[in-house]
């Protein structure tokens, strides 16, 4: 989990190749990008430092509507790879993740004020079915997945825009909006491959 410092706010990422960052398209301005930390607000020596050289947002975002809400940082430097800091597999296929998959999020709560948190954490959540998803966002595209917890009242408030939505150790999802109320939806990684593949490659 990567921790993007944006101007005055902030927003979660998460390291898909010692030199690349993937986040939300909404997390867009001048980051500062901190790997390997667990309390944010301490200089923990976990912590490793990175500039971004080059942002590269999906260049059909939409604000409005949230479609394409995804986006790829080149780090001034590759991180080191250890215990704290690693990198999440990305999905190989363009298939969607079965209805009732446990996944999990984790986050300083930087979006929920009376949340947030100095230290990481980890929810979880499980994906709904798109049909169910659309009687609360009408909007949604094939772009976006769901996922929310059924039973109490903890998705992505949770977690932090930007942030992973992890299911089976591979990273399906980016936290993208609906905090307020589960579900939360999420940039469907999976979509997006060839467009990830073309980037990588810069």
């Amino acid at each position: 989990m990567a921790y993007l410092k944006v101007g005055m706010s902030a927003c979660g990422g998460f390291l898909v190749a010692p030199n690349w960052v993937m986040t939300a398209a909404h997390c867009m301005g001048n980051a500062t990008v901190i790997l390997g930390a667990h309390n944010i607000h301490e200089p923990e020596t976990t912590q490793q430092i990175r500039g971004v050289i080059r942002y590269y947002q999906h260049p059909e975002y939409d604000p409005n509507t949230m479609s394409n809400d995804i986006m790829l940082l080149k780090l001034t430097a590759k991180a080191t790879l250890n215990d704290y800091v690693k990198t999440i597999p990305l999905p190989k296929t363009s298939s969607d993740v079965p209805t009732g998959t446990k996944c999990s999020i984790a986050g300083w709560g930087l979006i929920d004020d009376d949340q947030a948190t100095n230290k990481l954490f980890e929810t979880k959540v499980s994906i709904y079915s798109r049909r169910k998803c659309i009687h609360f966002y009408p909007h949604l595209d094939t772009g976006m997945v769901c996922a929310g917890s059924f039973h109490e009242l903890s998705d992505s408030s949770q977690g932090d825009s930007g942030g992973p939505l992890v299911c089976n150790k591979v990273a399906q999802g980016i936290v993208s909006f609906g905090y307020n109320t589960p579900p939360g939806v999420y940039t469907r990684i999976s979509n997006y491959l060839p467009w990830i593949k073309k980037i990588l490659k810069k």
